[in-house]
């Protein structure tokens, strides 16, 4: 919590502007929380006129926005909804970006009654948690937010396909949306996004980055509907996907665009899947296969055929050993990220591979790896570029490392 003196209220507000522009954002918010002329000092025009920035309140005071749009802020997080968010939007007409992320009071109602005309301005809207919003609120955000390129719905699970057949037919900008964890998500939903139901809607042919994480009801069809709806994704999340296997690799193998793929936890891709992946046109630079029980040597074998342009690779928890290290390292000039913690069949041996060829390597993550010893972790710090190190819970910096 941000502690100042209180005497220093009276000083003339050019100074407490000077002293609270070196606050970050959240601390500005809580010093705006004091008093008028601490709440006045912390948002001085000559400091914030023009500047996007982000304001975090813990409640909604409909006589603090207006002065808001005044001083040029454009981005908003709010952390406890008291009144209603039409008094957010009526008072911030340009607004740009709207967190709300966390607001558990938030209904279908409240947002319907806050977004009733067009918000060109709004670009980055986030629900994530707010429990009670269904399909019907993505209707009003897809009919009035028609310029919102981010949308997190995280934990949303009263979201179903017919939410996303609603984004598929208005939000034609859209490039992020985050769907972790909304339960009733299918193929079919996904199938909307990709454009496989013209008749209905355009779909989101523009989605840059998918988070798809714990929608338990995807199969390898989720995989087809991307592949060939979605061809601009660079950032794709899978994990805890269990439903998706080693033939929705073969889908995702030729997807020129997309550079980070995560599949963590997705107990059904193996090493053939990492095969399909390696066989494609991927130009991947992240791969996260972390606690997939299936992988082993031979997928690093496949990922020093096909895929060693990536710069992070994660394994924790596979079974790998010193063979599969072997295997894999000569080709990897670009890896920076290595995590491999709890992969415990990791010796000195696999350390000594690793320092003598991941050159270019900054951090790597050894966490529970128990068959190394003091002389493999000698080897490991000796790495040029290396900066973070992790062996458990907590990490050795570069300090730490010259020490």
């Amino acid at each position: 919590m941000f502690e100042m003196e209180t005497h220093i209220s009276g000083l003339f507000p050019e100074i407490l502007a000077m002293i609270f522009s070196y606050l970050d954002v959240r601390d500005k918010g809580r010093v705006a929380q004091v008093c008028a002329a601490w709440r006045d000092a912390s948002y001085h025009k000559s400091v914030w006129r023009g500047v996007e920035a982000k304001l975090h309140l813990r409640r909604a005071n409909p006589s603090l926005f207006p002065s808001l749009h005044t001083r040029g802020i454009r981005k908003v997080q709010i952390l406890s909804l008291r009144r209603s968010l039409s008094y957010v939007i009526q008072g911030m007409p340009n607004i740009e970006s709207l967190n709300l992320c966390g607001c558990f009071n938030l209904t279908d109602n409240g947002l319907g009654h806050a977004f009733v005309q067009d918000i060109p301005s709004l670009r980055v809207l986030n629900l994530s948690l707010c429990k009670p919003i269904t399909d019907s609120s993505l209707g009003r955000i897809a009919q009035y937010l028609k310029n919102l390129e981010v949308l997190e719905l995280g934990g949303l699970s009263n979201i179903t396909n017919t939410g996303l057949l609603l984004i598929a037919w208005g939000l034609h900008k859209l490039k992020s949306l985050n769907l972790r964890s909304c339960r009733h998500v299918s193929d079919v939903g996904i199938g909307h996004l990709a454009g496989m139901t013209r008749s209905a809607a355009e779909g989101s042919l523009s989605l840059e980055q998918l988070t798809l994480q714990d929608c338990q009801k995807l199969t390898d069809l989720s995989l087809k509907h991307v592949s060939k709806g979605l061809a601009k994704l660079k950032v794709l999340n899978l994990s805890f996907c269990g439903g998706i296997s080693d033939a929705g690799m073969i889908h995702l193998s030729n997807m020129t665009h997309l550079w980070s793929l995560n599949l963590r936890s997705c107990d059904n891709i193996s090493d053939t899947g990492i095969m399909h992946l390696a066989m494609g046109s991927l130009q991947l630079s992240g791969l996260d296969v972390s606690f997939c029980d299936k992988i082993g040597d031979q997928s690093l074998a496949y990922i020093a055929q096909g895929l060693y342009q990536l710069k992070s690779l994660s394994l924790c928890s596979c079974h790998i050993s010193d063979d599969g290290i072997n295997r894999m390292v000569r080709q990897m000039h670009k890896l920076k990220t290595l995590n491999i913690g709890q992969c415990v069949r990791i010796t000195d041996k696999g350390l000594e591979l690793i320092s003598d060829h991941l050159t270019q390597l900054t951090g790597i993550d050894l966490y529970g790896c128990t068959k190394i010893t003091k002389r493999g972790l000698e080897r490991i710090t000796q790495l040029p570029c290396l900066k973070v190190l992790n062996l458990g819970l907590w990490q050795m910096t570069e300090s730490e490392k010259v020490r």
